[in-house]
């Protein structure tokens, strides 16, 4: 009885839910066709969106949900039905385990690796895969996608109710045009659900309307959901969780409270308003109970502890340790510093460059933001409880930049990625906030046209950091283009070999998954496998070989006597081989698979095919 069939059948609902059949349609013809034209005309459909609703042309208000799933579905499925297998890097961890469980028919909660202590890959995965029948790739590539697309679209409603319409949908495409939500996050299928958790938990939490009961419920389940689907994202939302409880707290203190008040009446003077009615703060019940801290913090603590020999939570102790040993010798030394490194990396060309600095750009308003919530915070519609979240999300980014071990060990653009779900709707206040101080500048009035007209401009910078974000900008030009989705071609004839490694480092080949299935049938004794990083990937997934047999292989190995050494299709037909070190200072070598091929004098060819190879070095 709620539905309108008018707006179902209207115009730009037909539009709107014909847009995520052009990335399936669009990525068949680049898988079996290698033509990219239906992918590129869909981002550039995706940014056509954005400016009808910024210029309130054609799409109403009511239809701004369904244009936020559209968008991210559409992204999502552009990158994720690439191949007809897998690619990414952890992915191929994530299939071992799963493919391991739905063969067993059992999971072992004491093998050894976080990983295996993620209901979320252990029991989600292989229950969708046996009752759909649906082999796990298509899992990860269909049904995980659709399941996080919904995050964005619960974004929109954590945004909408504390701000309006437009902006929180400018704040959901400012987070989905991000490049990790469409590229990156695929390849981590427990993060994309523990991320639908969170944003449940926020949901919950911001809605004063819900009793005490149904949200103490709601926040049992979803707590629990999220502690057992991803084990960095739980310890990050444990540091959220302790450290918003604590600012409401203090926040609620008398002294706190007047302290408070003579600052707002000293800078926060009355002001127009931004946007919507303001609100009056409430000095109400706190929907974060210390109740659901504690039990939050014992829950996830426990599990990690007792599950998977306490892996996860070993690693998060070597962290916290090692920021606590160098949190003053290496704070914000520029020598010693990685954060947000690989957004603000040197760049390959000019082109490269306008990315960078767009980054730094919304970086700068969302500090705007986030100080217009400082100096504004009666006249803003946040509730409390999502403004202290708000807080501690800017000073975790901060400490992304400050703490080069933090940034490196929890990777800095997924780190990034996360404090976008509280800071988004900051870029688009701060973007608002810098152009009234511009047209202020040139004597303009601040009125709701201008408000309408900052958006309207705000609107424009986030299409082209869309295109730039897809790839669709270097593609066009030619320029280092590095889209998995938009370039393949590009860089296949690329001769440039960073430019051949961006697309075959992720790929995984037909030839490869023939060929690491036959050295699993047929290997001996569980005997070492000799590989570069490329390789490792279908070893680990489609081969189920366990990671602690494989060896790093590069231009300097010498291969030991009664070991295999792995080919796979990026070394043999794109000439290319990849070496990769951990540790603080990460880093990727990458060099032409002829410098490896002197190492293998000593070993026979014991199989091919064309597109994999496969070695062997006798006892003799």
């Amino acid at each position: 009885s709620f539905i309108d069939i008018k707006n179902v059948l209207s115009s730009p609902a037909l539009f709107l839910c014909l847009i995520p059949f052009l990335a399936v349609f669009g990525t068949y013809l680049v898988n079996f066709h290698q033509n990219n034209i239906i992918l590129m005309f869909l981002i550039v459909i995706l940014a056509l969106i954005v400016v009808l609703i910024a210029f309130d042309k054609f799409i109403p208000k009511n239809l701004y949900p369904l244009a936020v799933f559209v968008i991210a579905i559409s992204l999502l499925f552009h990158r994720s039905l690439i191949s007809m297998y897998l690619w990414g890097s952890d992915i191929h961890g994530e299939y071992y385990l799963c493919n391991l469980v739905k063969m067993n028919s059992i999971w072992d909660p004491t093998m050894q690796g976080g990983c295996n202590a993620m209901l979320s890959l252990v029991m989600l995965a292989p229950s969708y895969s046996i009752i759909s029948n649906m082999d796990i790739t298509w899992v990860f590539k269909i049904i995980y996608p659709l399941l996080f697309s919904l995050v964005p679209l619960g974004l929109y409603r954590v945004f909408q109710k504390q701000t309006n319409d437009k902006i929180a949908f400018l704040s959901c495409f400012f987070f989905v045009s991000f490049v990790v939500f469409f590229s990156e996050m695929l390849a981590l299928a427990r993060q994309q659900i523990a991320e639908l958790f969170l944003v449940l938990l926020i949901l919950s939490m911001i809605d004063k309307n819900m009793s005490k009961t149904k949200r103490s419920l709601l926040f049992i389940v979803f707590g629990i959901s999220l502690a057992v689907s991803h084990y960095g994202l739980s310890y990050i939302y444990m540091f959220c969780l302790i450290s918003a409880w604590v600012i409401l707290v203090l926040a609620d203190n008398p002294a706190m409270q007047k302290l408070r008040d003579n600052f707002h009446s000293n800078f926060g003077r009355k002001r127009e308003k931004l946007a919507g009615n303001p609100i009056s703060l409430k000095m109400e019940d706190r929907t974060i109970s210390s109740t659901f801290v504690l039990l939050f913090i014992i829950f996830t603590l426990t599990w990690y502890m007792y599950v998977s020999s306490s892996s996860a939570f070993n690693a998060i102790v070597r962290i916290g340790d090692h920021m606590a040993s160098s949190i003053f010798t290496e704070f914000l030394n520029p020598e010693a510093a990685q954060g947000l490194n690989i957004i603000l990396k040197a760049t390959t060309s000019p082109l490269h460059d306008v990315l960078k600095y767009l980054h730094l750009l919304f970086q700068f308003f969302i500090f705007v933001g986030v100080i217009a919530l400082i100096l504004k915070r009666k006249e803003m519609k946040f509730e409390r409880e999502y403004t202290a979240f708000s807080y501690v999300n800017f000073a975790i980014c901060f400490g992304g930049i400050a703490l080069p071990y933090f940034a490196s060990a929890l990777n800095t653009t997924r780190l990034y990625h996360i404090t976008l779900i509280f800071l988004a709707p900051f870029c688009v206040i701060g973007g608002i906030t810098v152009f009234k101080v511009i047209s202020r500048a040139v004597k303009a009035s601040w009125t709701d046209q201008r408000v309408r007209s900052s958006l309207k401009v705000l609107s424009v910078f986030l299409v082209i950091f869309l295109l730039f974000n897809s790839g669709f900008v270097y593609e066009v030009a030619k320029d280092h283009p590095g889209s998995i989705s938009l370039s393949q071609e590009s860089c296949k004839n690329s001769e440039d070999i960073k430019d051949r490694a961006a697309i075959n480092s992720l790929n995984v080949f037909e030839q490869d998954v023939y060929g690491v299935k036959w050295l699993s049938k047929n290997r001996e004794n569980n005997k070492k496998i000799y590989t570069d990083c490329v390789g490792r990937a279908p070893l680990v997934s489609y081969g189920m070989v366990e990671r602690e047999t494989l060896i790093r292989m590069s231009n300097t190995t010498k291969i030991r006597k009664e070991a295999y050494t792995y080919l796979s299709y990026p070394n043999i037909v794109g000439k290319i081989a990849m070496v990769y070190y951990a540790g603080p200072q990460k880093r990727v070598d990458v060099y032409n698979t002829t410098e490896i091929f002197y190492i293998l004098n000593t070993t026979n060819e014991i199989y091919s095919n064309g597109g994999s190879e496969i070695y062997y070095r006798c006892e003799k």
